[in-house]
């Protein structure tokens, strides 16, 4: 889903977002994240993101890092800001949102404020890379990410034709299934933060294929 605004560098973003802790949800630039907003907190965030440049920031919790009394639980310093394309209201008190992702963020602090959620400033220099566009893999892996593209979407029981996998640019497909794929907390932080495209394809491909063989000897299933 394209965007009405473009962003061509980090200045173009917020340096202050309001950041949505989610474990086991990966935004990576150029995916588009479905997420379904009931929590009283969650429905002000996008009310107010709504009314201003439509920016949410995603970011998963440290994994078993709970909480003392009264303290928030403590977040991973790396996240990805996704704009708000498509909002709608369920009938039930939700809403209904697709994020499309721009880029990765670096958490600098977090800001005290007397809103409901939460909010950090902070730096996208860090990956300039997110900004750039038309960026590709070699030919002969982009074969071999497409195979495992398919056959992960297969065993999720999701109808994706060939053609269609094979027309997405590289940075599209590879955000696409690293985003869908059967992945855990922990390998799905490691693709977000992974230092280039190149760098996330060699690891798309080799979770893909830990993730089709573990299906194979029915050790665990695909959900």
């Amino acid at each position: 889903m394209p965007m009405n605004k473009t962003y061509s560098q980090p200045s173009d973003l917020p340096a202050t977002i309001p950041i949505f802790p989610l474990a086991g949800a990966l935004l990576l630039p150029g995916g588009q994240l479905p997420l379904n907003i009931f929590e009283p907190r969650y429905l002000a965030m996008f009310d107010d993101a709504m009314r201003g440049d439509r920016i949410i920031g995603m970011i998963q919790p440290v994994e078993g890092a709970e909480p003392l009394v009264g303290e928030s639980r403590a977040l991973r310093a790396i996240g990805a800001a996704g704009r708000i394309t498509q909002l709608s209201e369920t009938g039930d008190g939700r809403y209904f949102v697709i994020l499309s992702g721009i880029a990765r963020f670096r958490i600098l602090s977090e800001v005290d404020s007397h809103k409901p959620y939460r909010e950090a400033s902070v730096d996208f220099s860090p990956f300039p890379e997110d900004f750039v566009t038309g960026a590709a893999v070699p030919a002969k892996q982009r074969t071999e990410l497409n195979n495992v593209a398919l056959y992960l979407a297969q065993a999720l029981r999701l109808e994706i034709a060939r053609n269609d996998v094979e027309a997405m640019p590289d940075a599209d497909m590879i955000s696409v299934f690293a985003m869908i794929g059967p992945f855990d907390p922990a390998e799905k932080q490691a693709l977000l933060e992974a230092p280039g495209l190149l760098a996330r394809a060699d690891l798309l491909l080799a979770l893909g294929e830990v993730a089709l063989s573990r299906a194979l000897k029915g050790a665990k299933p695909l959900q």
